[in-house]
């Protein structure tokens, strides 16, 4: 039995539906206006399609991979066949394993555990924290800002020079900044990485919802990413990639499921054979839901076509770069330049304001929601912004002295679901903000701008 639900093919010029479209927010200056969400680098709204399809699967809910039962049969078939539908959307190898986790974080501190021994790590300063920080127990050459993408290749070229090539190594590195939104030059890292014995991991958190991602193409070692930011419920990540650093390891949790056989010894000990393959990482009852969710997402963007996605993306990233360069005070972060390509996720701050007051003035005024503060990649933002670390200001006047430096920024980020309207408002709030400033008064509370009563 199947629960798929069949969906009409949305319009090649209009946002994919989802979740949240219709919601209204009160403003603090009377009314309603419905909420415009700018904010899908932290978390996308989910797509109408994924949540039918949850929604018909639910009655049907039942154990995975541990009954007999009819339920516990058929959750069990969607649970391989969404890792199936996982690892054709991510150009899989026939040979690469798909393993479920909780989100990119989690997928790359799995990788983290399964480091062999002595393995070098390199990473860009530039990186989200959930690629920075997994790498405990590893020797970490954290590598300076590049400016152009060719400098990223050039860097890691030298990192890499002269290291014993038989050595185990990894280098990590983003698809497309959570902060800039910019492009990285993942196939050529790759090369560099395989050239001097390295294997290279993929953080495609922020590239696999706005560009297609293919590990075969990109001849990436592994991938992760999460359900969240590709239109998916939270709760659901994936791994996917090479198996044998993956077996050589202990699993990334102990328990039923990524055992195999377990037996009491006479000594009063416990003997264990573990599973290899996916479910040697997946030790628990596995968030069949959520794989479900994140592989119905992935059958949704394919069927939309990413041509058709990627070119609208475009359309709104010209708008709204268009709109802020209007605005002389604003300032648009980059790493590249302005003409690097990029997805729909750009940071910038606005001269003489806080950056907490502006984005609470967005959200209560005119029921925008973007995010600000350093996006859990704080050596970059301070990087871009070049500003050293230091306690933000009240948000009722600006976050530096005068003559100083932003101390954080401003990020607006779209996708797939996002309607025109919603980057017109942006761009118009933005303006009549530095114009006219704040209608309403703020305060800090917990160290955010919040509207004072």
């Amino acid at each position: 039995m199947s629960v798929h639900t069949a969906a009409a093919a949305p319009s090649v010029h209009a946002p994919l539906p989802v979740l949240g479209r219709d919601v209204t927010v009160p403003l603090v200056t009377g009314g309603e206006v419905t909420y415009a969400a700018l904010d899908y680098a932290a978390s996308a709204p989910a797509l109408q399609r994924v949540w039918d399809d949850v929604a018909a699967y639910a009655p049907y809910y039942g154990s995975v991979h541990r009954g007999a039962g009819y339920l516990s049969q058929l959750s069990t078939d969607l649970f391989e066949n969404a890792r199936a539908t996982v690892a054709a959307f991510l150009g899989c190898r026939e040979d690469d394993e798909v393993v479920f986790t909780r989100s990119t974080t989690d997928s790359l501190n799995l990788l983290a555990r399964a480091l062999p021994a002595g393995c070098e790590v390199f990473v860009f300063e530039t990186e989200h924290h959930a690629a920075l920080l997994p790498w405990r127990d590893a020797r970490v050459t954290c590598l300076d800002a590049p400016r152009t993408p060719r400098q990223a290749v050039e860097t890691l070229e030298r990192a890499l020079a002269g290291r014993d090539a038989g050595a185990p190594a990894l280098v990590c590195v983003t698809g497309a900044s959570n902060v800039t939104g910019e492009l990285w030059p993942v196939r050529e890292l790759a090369t560099a990485a395989h050239a001097h014995g390295a294997r290279i991991v993929l953080d495609a958190a922020q590239l696999a919802p706005h560009h297609p991602v293919s590990v075969a193409e990109l001849d990436v070692d592994w991938v992760a990413l999460s359900g969240h930011k590709l239109y998916a419920p939270f709760g659901a990540g994936v791994l996917a990639g090479r198996a044998d650093w993956l077996t050589g390891a202990e699993p990334y949790l102990a328990g039923g499921g990524a055992s195999r056989s377990v037996s009491r010894r006479q000594d009063g000990g416990v003997d264990v054979e573990w599973h290899a393959g996916a479910a040697r990482h997946e030790a628990g009852s596995p968030n069949v839901v959520g794989a479900y969710a994140l592989a119905s997402a992935c059958r949704a963007l394919t069927e939309a076509g990413f041509d058709t996605l990627v070119a609208r993306e475009r359309h709104l990233i010209s708008r709204v770069r268009t709109g802020l360069a209007e605005v002389p005070e604003v300032r648009v972060l980059s790493l590249f330049g302005d003409e690097a390509p990029r997805v729909g996720v750009l940071s910038f701050v606005v001269e003489g304001w806080n950056s907490s007051h502006f984005a609470a003035a967005l959200s209560a005024e005119y029921g925008i929601g973007v995010r600000d503060g350093l996006f859990c990649a704080h050596p970059l933002v301070r990087t871009l912004l070049g500003s050293a670390p230091r306690a933000q200001g009240e948000c009722g006047a600006p976050e530096a002295a005068p003559g100083e430096k932003s101390l954080n920024a401003i990020r607006v980020s779209f996708g797939a679901g996002t309607p025109d309207e919603h980057v017109d408002r942006f761009v118009d709030a933005v303006r009549e903000l530095v114009r006219d400033g704040a209608k309403w008064r703020y305060r800090t509370e917990n160290g955010r701008c919040v509207p004072a009563v």
